[in-house]
């Protein structure tokens, strides 16, 4: 059984990659912030007992439920807010509404900052997150885990909830993929 110290000890260690991870994912960082805080609290609350070397995985698999979570809650929202807005619209115009807008990081983010106002090493490593955000859900999920978490191959099929091979095909595509997105922007790795 962890003990409180423990508990807190992991949570602190895994705070800043869960929230990078959610980043990734949803691009928004306020939402980021809230899914990982969700994310502790249930581990805590639900899980607080298991034994400290259980806490790493249950925790990666309750982040990819809470991320999930709150794709699913955008879709519902987004399905009603294109609903009552096609009410609204008695002119017969076209809306100005692009969907490729929504994509765009907020003003004020770090996301949003020039590339002028960075050093080279932050240069890179911007070019290098902007790349994986890039990557479809399950191949960032798979690279996220293997890489940035360093989980091994049978830890991520069972946080992913999918089969071995399944992570080795997500991983290789994602990998391929992000060395020619680097590649064509000239960073060498």
């Amino acid at each position: 059984m962890a003990t409180d110290k423990e508990l807190s000890d992991f949570l602190q260690a895994a705070e800043r990659r869960a929230y990078k991870h959610a980043l990734f994912a949803t691009r928004k960082e306020e939402a980021a912030l809230d899914i990982v805080q969700d994310a502790m609290m249930k581990l805590a609350e639900k899980y607080g007992d298991k034994p400290i070397t259980e806490l790493p995985l249950l925790f990666q698999r309750i982040l990819q439920n809470a991320i999930h979570d709150h794709f699913r809650r955008e879709k519902v929202r987004n399905s009603w807010i294109t609903a009552f807005s096609s009410l609204a619209s008695d002119d017969g115009g076209e809306d100005d509404f692009d969907a490729l807008d929504s994509l765009a990081p907020e003003a004020g983010t770090r996301a949003a900052e020039s590339a002028e106002d960075m050093v080279a090493r932050e240069q890179m490593v911007a070019a290098i997150e902007a790349e994986i955000g890039k990557l479809p859900l399950r191949q960032r999920e798979a690279f996220l885990l293997r890489y940035w978490e360093d989980m091994d191959v049978a830890e991520t099929a069972a946080v992913m909830g999918c089969s071995e091979g399944s992570v080795k095909t997500h991983c290789s595509r994602a990998t391929h993929a992000l060395a020619q997105a680097l590649k064509a922007k000239g960073i060498r790795l």
